[in-house]
């Protein structure tokens, strides 16, 4: 790339960007969503790769390279971070908002019979000192999400120990 007017950082960052893009084009094309943008970016990214390995190959006067040639690679590492950015941060990577469960008939609730989870006594113990802990901060007793979310158990195992602690 010195002979397009390019050196030092500049010219490694020109073939860096281009793998880059071509690893980001490949991995939206893996990803199992949208392809159109992958397979945009990484035919733009090959392209790019084979044009600036064709004109070093000595096809091209590098004493004599037109202006327009040191335009797009001076050019090229921001486009290439455009179609990177656009590829890793792509509004397809939102997901879907999902349908809250529905709710179980009242009736099948109260006929459920009461959990069987196993809970050892020291799990028991351990969230008898976080429902303290947290009685203590707000005066209040501990809910089954709270419990939950502070042991990092299932909710079923959850609900167990809830129970035990009443």
């Amino acid at each position: 790339m010195a002979a397009a007017g390019q050196n030092g950082w500049k010219a490694w960052a020109y073939p860096v960007s281009v793998d880059l893009l071509l690893v980001a084009a490949w991995r939206r094309l893996r990803s199992g969503g949208s392809k159109a943008a992958g397979w945009c970016w990484f035919l733009v990214a090959l392209t790019t790769s084979l044009g600036a390995n064709i004109a070093t190959a000595g096809l091209l006067d590098l004493d004599a390279v037109p202006a327009w040639l040191r335009i797009l690679v001076a050019g090229w590492p921001a486009v290439a971070f455009l179609g990177g950015t656009l590829l890793t941060h792509g509004s397809n990577d939102v997901p879907e908002p999902k349908a809250p469960p529905a709710e179980p008939p009242t009736a099948e609730l109260e006929t459920a019979p009461p959990s069987t989870t196993p809970v050892p006594p020291a799990l028991v113990a351990h969230a008898r000192k976080v429902a303290d802990e947290h009685r203590a901060r707000t005066g209040a007793p501990i809910d089954t999400p709270t419990l939950r979310a502070r042991l990092g158990v299932p909710l079923p195992l959850a609900e167990a120990i809830a129970a035990q602690l009443t």
